[in-house]
């Protein structure tokens, strides 16, 4: 899908959202560069002393984490009572509204955000339907002489998550699909700066879920996150699990909270072409997947590693395949702006994103580099050296650094390095299997990708199934319906075997 960003487009989607929930765009004083307008008040006064259920209305948006988790578990209670085809139906209806709304929603969340692209904030969207349900759950069963004993995958009740502000409505939307089959409600804590796109979301799910089922708070966000809201989902004795979509510290946060954490941490890809790869291939892919969304996606390439021997020709390939060289004295004047030094209070710094860059366009870096680029260019890249900030941290901006190495033992050697021990994703183009396999085990990711863009490893343009959340700190990978899930066993003793 490809479809060109025009401010103009931009903003009328905006409009029409914000006319759809019944207010006017003016009202807010939206430009193309503002901050979305807020949707509709929810009413969510706080509930904290006025009894275990949630008033009529609110369609899951609240401001009060206790009256928030006290009608998601009322939901979970009527979504039990419905059993696996209760579920099936609710995904059925959220996999349907957002199919319906993938344009509106892409360009809302690209407004309110102001990171990424248009074409991708939309395809994100549009790519739910590979997502796994309840066909996930399928029991466990043992048979012998002794009896039957069957495994089966029981809700937790109500999930606390924490949403990040690169993918606001895919991550709560793909985290819904996954926690509904398994048979949770959610109440989500969005991060502030997606929270309108999170609430604008959740209502319209929880709208038309009340029409069909009944139920009215199964998808619950908080409208005006903060960090003492996240504390609050944290310590609620109604929230079971939490599950992190975000930064180290709220990670970190999350797995001292005394609850047991599901965490979809930092991760800092790195990709390996040998001297056997297809290199105009390997070009390729790079392009296609550290441009994506600006690279925003926490698979998506961020630093290179490229044999010496066929480095030269590896650059050019990259030209060839559209993307955009700076030379030496253009990345520097990025990185000057790109990044800022901070203090790590023992008298040394070290280099931190600028977060205004985060996601920016590829005109906007090559404007702060002093370069000039096509405008169908979407992907800027230039030579560097293992230690510069541009490999070492976690950048997310459709820049890559291109690292020459001696050989391809060196080039893992020094993408371990880079990749910090996250082990989230990798990718490695090359023709030779035990190179593939040396890296493979070397690495240790959570994602291995060969011969292909990152995307591949959520089953975009690979084999596979899709998850917004890949669970690497706390180990569970790419996250199921089964991952929201705890193990209940059932024995029946000397009966039932009939072989």
């Amino acid at each position: 899908m490809s479809i060109k960003i025009d401010q103009e487009m931009l903003r009328g989607v905006v409009e029409k959202v914000m006319a759809d929930l019944g207010r006017p765009v003016g009202q807010s004083g939206v430009s193309a560069t503002a901050k979305a307008p807020v949707p509709p008040a929810s009413g969510g006064e706080c509930g904290c002393h006025s009894g275990p259920k949630a008033g009529a209305g609110h369609f899951g948006v609240f401001n009060c984490v206790n009256t928030a988790a006290n009608a998601a578990q009322d939901s979970y209670l009527q979504l039990k009572s419905l059993g696996l085809e209760g579920r099936s139906k609710v995904i059925e209806i959220v996999k349907g509204i957002c199919s319906a709304n993938t344009e509106s929603w892409g360009a809302f969340e690209l407004e309110e955000t102001g990171i990424g692209r248009l074409d991708h904030k939309i395809a994100k969207l549009a790519i739910m339907d590979k997502v796994p349900g309840v066909e996930w759950l399928r029991p466990y069963a043992l048979s012998g002489d002794d009896g039957i004993t069957l495994e089966e995958y029981a809700p937790f009740g109500v999930v606390g998550a924490i949403l990040p502000v690169t993918h606001s409505v895919p991550t709560l939307t793909g985290n819904v699909i996954n926690m509904v089959a398994a048979g949770n409600a959610v109440v989500f804590n969005p991060h502030p700066g997606g929270a309108k796109s999170a609430a604008m979301a959740a209502r319209e799910y929880n709208r038309a879920i009340a029409s069909e089922l009944g139920i009215e708070n199964l998808i619950c966000v908080i409208e005006n996150p903060t960090l003492e809201t996240f504390e609050q989902i944290s310590k609620h004795d109604l929230i079971a699990i939490m599950v992190i979509t975000g930064g180290p510290a709220v990670v970190k946060a999350a797995m001292t909270s005394g609850k047991r954490a599901i965490c979809a941490g930092p991760g800092n890809p790195v990709v390996v072409v040998d001297e056997t790869a297809d290199l105009a291939a390997a070009a390729r892919s790079v392009i296609e997947g550290a441009s994506f969304d600006n690279n925003l996606l926490c698979i998506g390439e961020k630093a290179v590693f490229v044999v010496e021997a066929v480095f030269a020709e590896f650059m050019t390939s990259l030209e060839r395949a559209g993307a955009g060289k700076l030379s030496g004295r253009q990345l520097e004047k990025l990185t000057g702006v790109a990044f800022t030094q901070k203090n790590d209070g023992g008298g040394c710094s070290h280099a931190v994103v600028n977060r205004d860059f985060v996601g920016a366009s590829p005109a906007r870096l090559a404007g702060a580099a002093g370069a000039s680029i096509s405008d169908r260019c979407e992907l800027l890249f230039a030579e560097a050296d293992k230690s510069h900030p541009y490999v070492q941290e976690e950048q997310m901006m459709p820049m890559v650094p291109i690292v020459p190495v001696a050989d391809f033992e060196t080039a893992v050697e020094q993408a371990k390095v880079a990749e910090h021990g996250y082990r989230h994703s990798a990718i490695i183009h090359s023709t030779n299997v035990g190179n593939m396999t040396h890296m493979g085990r070397q690495m240790d990711t959570t994602i291995f990708v060969k011969n292909g863009p990152c995307v591949a490893g959520l089953g975009l343009g690979g084999e596979g199934y899709l998850s917004y959340s890949v669970a690497t700190t706390t180990g569970e990978g790419i996250t199921t319906p089964k991952t929201f899930t705890r193990v209940r066993r059932c024995v029946m003793v000397e009966n039932l075997r009939i072989v």
